[in-house]
């Protein structure tokens, strides 16, 4: 085990319908689809290889990214392409597969890691969809096949609200866990870093080899793997690391073990307004609908693909992103509270003084004792100027002025976003400082402005 490391700074955000270890029994997807958008470096019109009618197999390729013909961009089930759905300027939003009964796989072969070259591995990944799992930082993009990382992280645990729990879904998994790891190490020179829950005695990861371990404990973003590298080992200007889920070293190991691009993985359906939240056990980009049917206790809903703090909204026809692993329903704030800014407020997250958080309820007896909150969308407030506070290093556990940087962006002063730390960071690392923020400044979005203007600028 490698070091141990406890951050203060941060802040959990406790909801109501927090998933417990339980499943949605028979939970079963008739679509599926794969989103160009959800892959930050591909162009908007990758080259499609299908058309509406055509049937594939779980591993077949759908499109490509013109710059990139080598890396395939794969189906997770057979069936029919029934739908592709364009957005502004004919940008591809989704490729829309129409699931058999049965998936059916494209064989690729089984091949041991450890007998076949780099070489050959990289190819296999490229082929079967999978390369499309690593992703490259700084920047968060699809990893470049061309550069060998200095290191691979992986975070081993979910601190977001409402967020699957990995030890209990990945227990059944650990060997192709295993042989993921196994096909990482022959990707790098360096290490593969595995940040584990410090708060556990130990872990269902705690056999795997050819990896470093650390351990960490701390309110949220402990289990951001941005944070874990901030932590281990920083990434310095010039460096490239790689970070992979751990759904995702799963399915690349059983590309390996079995031969197939199997991205069967275990989601959660979560939030105040949810009758039973529970995991559902799917494949990737899988539908939502039959998920939420009759299990919603409110008709003025937001649904959001990934963490209620850094997701994506989406209707109920619509599909979770390539890397969300949570499905997160909330009631919608859409109304006005009369004199809200002179009555007593409700009970919610807040980092505010004038809110007790969950841990001081239960010891001011004059106080509403809860231990988890009922919440809405609503921002309480519109934008303001955007302003020092403070706020934002309160819950952000790195070495960065996260403020200054933002500003940085808004300038475009590339130096000094350079200086600040912009290489460190992606959204979710920020998404704490969002949540807090007085100003209701959209620092996700800034900062995804900032990252790729600095890719642009090389």
């Amino acid at each position: 085990m490698g070091k141990t490391i406890k951050l203060k700074k941060g802040f959990d955000i406790k909801l109501y319908g927090t998933p417990e270890h339980k499943y949605i029994e028979n939970f079963k997807s008739s679509t599926f689809a794969v989103r160009p958008p959800d892959y930050m470096s591909l162009k908007p019109i990758p080259k499609l290889t299908v058309q509406i009618g055509d049937e594939v197999l779980a591993g077949d390729q759908l499109f490509f990214d013109k710059p990139n013909p080598d890396i395939a961009f794969c189906s997770p089930v057979s069936g029919e392409v029934v739908e592709i759905r364009r957005g502004e300027k004919r940008a591809i939003e989704e490729v829309v597969i129409l699931a058999d009964e049965e998936i059916r796989f494209r064989d690729f072969g089984a091949e041991h890691p450890n007998k076949i070259s780099e070489e050959r591995i990289r190819e296999k990944l490229m082929q079967s969809g999978c390369w499309t799992f690593l992703r490259q930082r700084p920047f968060n993009i699809i990893a470049d096949p061309t550069i060998k990382p200095r290191d691979i992280f992986i975070s081993c645990f979910d601190t977001n609200t409402l967020a699957p729990d990995l030890e209990f879904t990945l227990r059944d998994d650990v060997d192709a866990f295993q042989a993921g790891v196994d096909v990482l190490d022959k990707l790098t020179d360096g290490f593969v870093h595995l940040g584990v829950n410090g708060k556990l005695d130990r872990s269902v990861f705690s056999g795997i080899t050819k990896a470093e371990f650390n351990s960490f404990t701390g309110p949220h973003p402990a289990g951001n793997v941005g944070v874990q590298i901030h932590h281990t080992k920083p990434i310095n200007k010039g460096e490239v690391v790689w970070t992979v889920h751990p759904y995702d070293v799963v399915a690349i190991g059983r590309l390996f073990i079995n031969g197939v691009f199997n991205t069967q993985r275990m989601f959660t359906l979560g939030g105040p307004p949810v009758h039973y939240a529970a995991n559902f056990k799917s494949y990737l980009g899988t539908g939502i609908k039959s998920a939420i049917h009759n299990n919603i206790t409110t008709e003025n809903i937001r649904l959001v693909s990934g963490t209620p703090i850094s997701g994506r909204v989406m209707d109920e026809n619509g599909h979770l992103g390539a890397f969300d692993y949570q499905l997160s329903i909330l009631e919608e704030g859409d109304f006005h509270e009369l004199f809200g800014w002179i009555l007593p407020s409700y009970a919610r997250p807040s980092i505010s003084p004038t809110i007790p958080p969950v841990e001081l309820t239960s010891k001011l007896p004059f106080v509403q004792k809860v231990d988890r909150f009922n919440v809405n969308t609503n921002t309480h407030g519109e934008k303001r100027a955007f302003v020092m506070s403070g706020q934002y290093e309160k819950v952000l556990p790195m070495d960065i002025y996260p403020v200054h940087l933002l500003k940085a962006i808004l300038s475009r002063d590339y130096d000094l976003m350079e200086g600040l730390g912009i290489y460190e960071v992606v959204e979710e690392d920020l998404a704490l400082c969002e949540f807090v923020c007085t100003s209701k400044f959209d620092v996700q979005d800034t900062l995804r402005e900032g990252l790729n203007y600095m890719r642009e600028q090389g």
